[in-house]
């Protein structure tokens, strides 16, 4: 299974709710997702599942990605990556709906987390990671099993210079 981790773009600090859910991304944010989705588009994923957390902002990301791609499937909405979420949880989700090609949308500090138990297998390393960057695992079909093959980690910027021209 291929794990594809996007970490939401830059959102506005404050929403006009007042609700952390509710927050959207800013302008950059917006501009920075419609270069990074045609980056990802040029890596050809092939998405089979798009999993957004239930906050606004990861939607917004993971909406330029989908149409960049050609992903026309509903979005799974799940709690599984909310910011203070157990990595365990998305990952016996992931088994469970057992796509070929996931994008997964998150934030930070659960992001972190995935990121190291994907990498080592365990759930005491955090490996931060910045807004919209995009990292890449190869995993066995039930990727809660144990440590997943790290094929890349890539920053917006070096995205925006190495793969849109």
């Amino acid at each position: 299974m291929l794990i594809h981790l996007l970490r939401h773009a830059e959102a506005e600090d404050v929403s006009p709710t007042g609700r952390d859910a509710d927050r959207r991304l800013t302008e950059e944010g917006k501009k920075r997702m419609r270069s990074v989705a045609k980056a990802i588009a040029r890596l050809d994923p092939g998405y089979e599942a798009v999993l957004v957390s239930p906050l606004t902002r990861t939607r917004q990301t993971a909406e330029p990605v989908a149409a960049a791609c050609g992903f026309q499937r509903p979005f799974t909405e799940t709690k599984n990556l909310a910011p203070n979420a157990d990595p365990l949880e998305v990952l016996h989700e992931l088994a469970r709906l057992g796509p070929a090609s996931a994008l997964l949308v998150g934030h930070q500090p659960h992001f972190g987390r995935l990121f190291g138990l994907l990498l080592s297998g365990r759930s005491d390393l955090e490996v931060p990671m910045k807004k919209a960057a995009l990292a890449a695992f190869e995993a066995p079909a039930d990727p809660s099993l144990g440590p997943a093959e790290l094929k890349f980690l890539l920053p917006p910027r070096l995205m925006e210079k190495l793969l849109v021209s």
